[in-house]
């Protein structure tokens, strides 16, 4: 083979490989679609971007969006952005929406609300079109302790300026509810309520609850209003039961006293019992006491025990005669 020929294809490989890695390296499609969109950016640029391992498809496009809106931003700007971690394209959207809509939103804004986490195009667009958040039922109860259910709609739209280190939307349900307590808590009657639930909405939306919040709260209806339990009669009812409790309590512990008191005494009684021998002993040794007066305290004794048997079974007795007497009947 001819040596000029080889040169030629060595030459010609090399064009190739050259070509390749030139445009992998360099987007001229992208390139070229910029200038056809009258957005002024150099090969420079692109190679540059590539070393500073930014993808230049997230630069241009978004850039040629936003040209193409009537907005004015630069390279620098979409690729700083993007080296802090932030969405351009959304950001570019949000601003395209902004400007649409006839609000002013800077870039500078713009981009702190997306590296802030939140979604800046949803928050333009509920800019536009509020958002109606339903709070769950909330329980309140009235001075005569009746209890309400009660649900509200808040309608609210997003406040662009105190988005960024406002509070959401859990804190706006927090407060209306909060809002809803405090107003039916302080009705003389749940009926008052029922009939004017509309004082509700008018007194929460008044107290300024989206004041450190992320959006404007623009209306808050009630929903609905549902009767609960009676709170009042159930605290009441408790309270019955725990001074009862009390009572018996106190009742139990009188009794336990009088039975502790009861053995003290019987204790004492046969201690005094005891001391009685001994008296005898002491009388009739030291002749205070005759022998003859002992035998008639002893009959006099006997007697009485005689008695109190006779007596005893003279009731068993007549029990045992009602019983015969009522099975006879029977």
């Amino acid at each position: 083979m001819d040596v000029n020929i080889i040169k030629v294809l060595v030459i010609t490989g090399i064009v190739i490989v050259f070509l390749i890695v030139f445009l992998t390296f360099i987007p001229l499609g992208l390139w070229i679609s910029a200038l056809a969109a009258n957005v002024r950016v150099s090969i420079v640029n692109l190679i540059g971007m590539r070393l500073r391992r930014v993808v230049p498809n997230k630069i241009i496009l978004p850039l040629v969006k936003a040209t193409k809106a009537g907005l004015e931003l630069n390279i620098n700007q979409l690729e700083a952005h993007y080296l802090a971690g932030g969405n351009v394209d959304k950001v570019v959207d949000a601003l395209i929406a902004a400007h649409r809509a006839d609000i002013f939103l800077p870039f500078e804004k713009a981009a702190a609300i997306d590296l802030a986490g939140r979604n800046v195009l949803e928050a333009v667009k509920m800019s536009v079109n509020p958002k109606v958040i339903e709070t769950p039922n909330v329980a309140a109860v009235a001075k005569d302790g009746i209890e309400l259910l009660v649900k509200a709609r808040v309608t609210v739209r997003t406040n662009l300026e105190r988005l960024v280190g406002g509070a959401g939307e859990a804190t706006i349900l927090a407060r209306v509810g909060e809002g809803i307590v405090t107003t039916v808590g302080s009705s003389k009657s749940h009926k008052e309520v029922l009939e004017n639930p509309d004082t509700i909405s008018q007194t929460v939306l008044n107290k300024g609850l989206d004041a450190g919040t992320a959006f404007e709260i623009l209306s808050i209806d009630i929903a609905d209003v549902d009767v609960g339990r009676n709170i009042g009669a159930q605290l009441q009812t408790l309270q019955a039961e725990a001074d009862k409790n009390i009572a018996q309590a106190k009742a139990e512990e009188r009794r336990a006293m009088a039975v502790a008191r009861e053995q003290e005494m019987k204790a004492y009684v046969v201690e005094a019992e005891a001391d009685v021998p001994k008296a005898l002993a002491y009388a009739l040794r030291e002749g205070k006491l005759g022998i003859m007066d002992y035998y008639d305290m002893q009959n006099i004794i006997a007697d009485t025990k005689m008695r109190s048997s006779i007596s005893d079974t003279g009731s068993k007795n007549q029990g045992i005669a009602d019983d015969n007497e009522v099975d006879d009947k029977k």
